[in-house]
């Protein structure tokens, strides 16, 4: 049975960081990444890797300020949040797909076929 563990939501002050991760159960996968989702909206996408080579992709609003890595021996994934803004306030949810798909492919919440609990980041003014 596949799980994902999210961890190390909180609550932080505008600019302040935090780094999430998650824990993937005894398997590897195509991809993994991280989506957002706010009160009332859908959930967007956030950043994703390939397993095989560590290939990243970031949605555009959190580019320059979010980082994707993984560590290949913890089949972890983590989410390095810096500069971070109210506008980034959501639930996280980390997600993993068998298939590396290509770029666009994987900014979509269909791509995925397994999903965490979600972890809630709340970034004050």
């Amino acid at each position: 049975q596949v799980q994902l563990v999210e961890s190390g939501g909180g609550l932080v002050q505008a600019g302040g960081s935090l780094r999430l991760s998650c824990a993937a159960s005894g398997r590897t996968f195509g991809a993994m990444g991280w989506f957002r989702q706010a009160p009332g909206k859908e959930r967007d996408f956030v950043a994703r890797i390939k397993w095989s080579d560590g290939n990243t992709d970031y949605g555009d609003s959190v580019k320059g300020r979010f980082t994707i890595s993984r560590d290949n021996a913890k089949n972890t994934v983590y989410l390095q949040m810096n500069m971070l803004k109210p506008e980034d306030t959501a639930v996280y949810y980390c997600a993993a797909t068998n298939v590396a798909f290509g770029r666009l492919v994987l900014t979509s919440t269909n791509a995925y076929d397994y999903w965490g609990q979600g972890t809630q980041v709340t970034v004050s003014s």
